[in-house]
């Protein structure tokens, strides 16, 4: 059986398909699947997500979920969406403490309701349209893009590291929060490239030759 060049892991959420056609538009072959053996097999994987950490984490429960994590102890290109990053850390505090996959270290927070814009207004949640992206730390997948660019965001919840070395990406919404992680082979960020037009793509295109 032939090797995919790269994994598309069908959590059963929302985005997949704009997902599958960003990857195919900078010019790579998708096999969407929800077998753990294509993902085991895969040069590269990706696990994109829009909806719930626990439902995400429900499909990731099983084989699938330990064919991820085989493909990124073997030290191959992972990318993670949304969920797909927070879905690395070990817990969300989603909807009551919800386990993660446990890759790295930390948990995924719900956006305080202290944290205001600068004019004092509260502010809304989920966090949704284009926000300023700054790169705390250069990293091959974001040295082709511009200074200071901007992403688009659907969430109501952010990941928290323990290690601040794995943090590559930051953003502001009434306070400072991660929103991109590299370790190793593994990127993953909380704004959606497939939506974030040609920054998005040209984050795409840097993930499929890395």
């Amino acid at each position: 059986m032939a090797t995919p060049r790269l994994a598309l892991c069908d959590v059963g959420l929302g985005n997949l398909g704009s997902v599958e056609k960003a990857l195919e538009r900078v010019g790579t072959a998708v096999v969407r699947t929800t077998d753990p053996e294509t993902v085991r097999r895969a040069d590269k994987v990706v696990v994109p997500g829009q909806g719930a950490f626990g439902d995400c984490m429900a499909a990731l429960a099983g084989p699938l979920g330990e064919a991820v994590r085989e493909v990124i102890a073997a030290g191959r290109p992972y990318l993670g969406i949304c969920l797909g990053l927070q879905v690395l850390f070990d817990e969300s505090e989603e909807h009551g403490r919800c386990a993660g996959l446990g890759v790295l270290a930390g948990r995924v927070r719900r956006f305080p309701a202290e944290w205001r814009a600068p004019d004092g207004r509260r502010l809304k949640v989920p966090h949704m349209g284009w926000n300023r992206v700054e790169v705390v730390r250069p990293v091959p997948l974001l040295a082709a893009l511009p200074p200071d660019p901007y992403f688009y965001f659907v969430h109501s919840y952010y990941p928290e590291p323990v290690d601040p070395a794995v943090v590559v990406a930051e953003s502001e919404y009434g306070g400072r929060f991660t929103v991109a992680v590299q370790r190793d082979n593994v990127f993953a960020c909380q704004f959606h490239p497939e939506k974030s037009q040609a920054v998005g793509l040209q984050l795409l295109r840097a993930f499929v030759t890395w």
